[in-house]
């Protein structure tokens, strides 16, 4: 049984805890530090009495164990916190737009762009923010994000999407793969959320989600890994009762039932039964399952 190390604002840290810690700084070194201590403070459930993160006091023992040698923090960077709801720009580019109506032939070539510079940014955020449903938020830990471009009859935004950092626990899933506490907490940055996929009210495009969803599956795990230092062997999804998943469905996705409604990070049950999501897998790698239960280093 792990004994405590270290003390920190009256908590005590195992031995197994600092181990993880370490882990994930060494192993997702494109996170920032308000990313990583947001993420240990998940994986760790460290929280206050009304639920929040615990990410100030996070950053402070993470600074302590730097100082003891035991790994060396990314650079400083300054923003917003993740999780942080926050104002949308309104612009004449976000607009409704007039009908498009096609076939993937009409409009193709189909594209995913990968979200890297300032102004796709500011329109993705506008984007999501007016016309998903969820809203724009700022994500936990790790995110990439992508605009969905139609080549014809005229270069068109037909969407946006999301990767971030995986819910922290979702029984559904944990039973899936098998999981026990320890090896989720090995394991859970291995998986990766599709939080956000929004195709925009006025395109009409025979199975556009679908396309776009077998494309961004191909491509994820390297993105990610070169990112983030890490490569994923699952995508997943939380789809809200109120629809059917039928994009997911047609690209092949899992769906493995329904959430107990609990929200993202409900540990104590306070929001039970409240709003039940639909849950949809996809494994990116051979195996994927059993890697994830055991804790293969063959990521295949």
């Amino acid at each position: 049984m792990d004994t405590s190390l270290f003390r920190f604002r009256n908590r005590d840290f195992s031995n197994f805890e600092v181990k993880l810690i370490r882990d994930v700084i060494v192993s997702c070194p494109g996170l920032s530090r308000q990313e990583i201590a947001n993420t240990v403070c998940q994986l760790l459930q460290w929280r206050r009495p009304n639920g929040g993160l615990k990410t100030w006091e996070c950053k402070g023992f993470l600074t302590h164990l730097e100082s003891l040698g035991l790994f060396r923090q990314p650079k400083l960077r300054h923003g917003r916190p993740r999780g942080s709801r926050t104002h949308v720009p309104r612009t004449e580019q976000g607009e409704m737009q007039p009908k498009l109506i096609g076939t993937p032939r009409t409009v193709a070539p189909i594209r995913i762009v990968r979200v890297a510079d300032k102004e796709k940014h500011e329109l993705w955020r506008e984007l999501v923010g007016r016309y998903h449903y969820l809203g724009y938020k700022v994500p936990f830990g790790a995110q990439l994000r992508y605009l969905i471009e139609l080549a014809q009859p005229k270069p068109t935004i037909a969407g946006c999407l999301q990767l971030s950092s995986p819910a922290w626990r979702i029984a559904v899933r944990d039973r899936w793969i098998g999981w026990t506490d320890r090896v989720r907490l090995q394991n859970l940055q291995r998986v990766v959320s599709n939080s956000r996929f929004l195709l925009l009210p006025w395109v009409e495009v025979r199975n556009l989600a679908s396309i776009v969803l077998s494309q961004i599956s191909r491509r994820c795990s390297a993105e990610w890994e070169a990112t983030f230092g890490i490569r994923p062997l699952l995508l997943e999804t939380l789809v809200d009762s109120g629809y059917l998943g039928t994009s997911y469905r047609a690209a092949n996705w899992i769906d493995l039932g329904q959430t107990q409604g609990r929200g993202r990070m409900d540990r104590y049950h306070r929001c039970h039964g409240a709003r039940p999501k639909r849950v949809f897998v996809y494994p990116l790698a051979r195996n994927a399952r059993e890697k994830l239960r055991f804790g293969s280093s063959d990521e295949g």
